[in-house]
């Protein structure tokens, strides 16, 4: 073989290495305004939280005694963050479930109306509550569920002939009534994502189902939830990141204290208390670290169930 021609394949073999041109600088000095935030705004913070949770701190300076895990035990042995953990859990299950269902049935109904107009209506109507703030949304609610009888949840339970019930005093109710409103907050959003969802399902589908003699509910069950899928995954982890960071809605009915009886403290309300009314940040950074990674396992353990799912099908 000619030497030219070993040469030729040793060169294609080793190419150069591709050396940053002008474009690509170019490219970097536009990024680095979004860099600089995203280093500055959440990777730093980050990094100081984490260093944070090793210290032992008085007030909300950044500067503590050493003590490593001590506050990460501290805060596995208290009863309030497992309680805080517990119903932190039990709103957001509820959430979860109530609100997908919920919103998948309306949505289906919606999606079903023959005039467009009022299809289009019926959108605006159910989506109005997304763009009321937490804490108007609350507000209403804790009008409409006072526990005496000027609550008109109250009002209507007297023509009934029932008694006044505490929706937000009484320990037994509180965390369901939280669930109630937190369902009627959210349920415009969850609709609008499933009737995109449910308008993106091939017709031919319902058609060949209806030739085999397959009414609506069967049509429903074997056609329309199996293709909606997964946006069922994706409300299903984004649901629950968003019930694990509940702070507003139990802050403002219950306070510091998470009351009536402390039902109402959430994981994020706990590390708020220990933050800016107990003063103790490097406390506080070990529960928001601990929290993490309970997010992020149930997120994972939630993927990995839907993982499973596809290999049986």
């Amino acid at each position: 073989m000619p030497s030219g021609t070993q040469v030729k394949y040793g060169a294609a073999a080793h190419p150069r290495k591709r050396r940053f041109s002008r474009s690509d600088l170019t490219g970097f000095l536009f990024c680095s305004p979004l860099i600089a935030g995203v280093l500055a705004f959440a990777i730093y913070p980050m990094l100081a939280a984490l260093i944070l949770s090793f210290q032992q701190t008085a007030g909300t300076t950044l500067l503590g005694k050493w003590v490593g895990f001590a506050n990460y035990g501290y805060v596995l042995k208290d009863s309030v963050f497992w309680k805080s953990l517990y119903n932190t859990f039990y709103m957001g299950i509820l959430s979860v479930i109530l609100g997908i269902a919920a919103s998948f049935i309306l949505a289906s109904l919606i999606n079903n109306v023959k005039w467009t107009r009022a299809k289009n209506v019926f959108k605006g109507i159910y989506f109005l509550p997304n763009v009321i703030s937490a804490v108007a949304t609350t507000l209403l609610f804790s009008f409409l569920f006072a526990p005496n009888k000027e609550g008109l949840i109250n009002f209507l339970l007297g023509f009934a002939g029932l008694s006044p019930v505490g929706w937000f005093t009484d320990p037994h109710y509180s965390r369901f009534s939280i669930v109630l409103m937190s369902l009627w907050g959210a349920l415009g959003y969850n609709t609008i994502i499933f009737i995109a969802g449910l308008q993106s399902v091939p017709r031919e589908l319902y058609e060949a189902a209806e030739v085999d003699g397959a009414g609506g509910l069967r049509q429903w069950r074997y056609i329309t939830i199996p293709y909606l899928r997964p946006i069922f995954v994706f409300m299903i982890v984004m649901g629950a990141i968003h019930a694990m960071k509940r702070f507003t809605d139990v802050w403002l009915i219950g306070g510091t204290a998470g009351n009536p009886s402390g039902t109402l403290m959430s994981s994020v309300l706990y590390i708020y208390r220990n933050a800016f009314v107990a003063s103790q940040m490097g406390i506080a950074t070990a529960a928001s670290y601990l929290l993490f990674v309970v997010i992020l396992a149930l997120t994972v353990l939630l993927l990995r169930l839907n993982r499973q799912k596809d290999g049986f099908d």
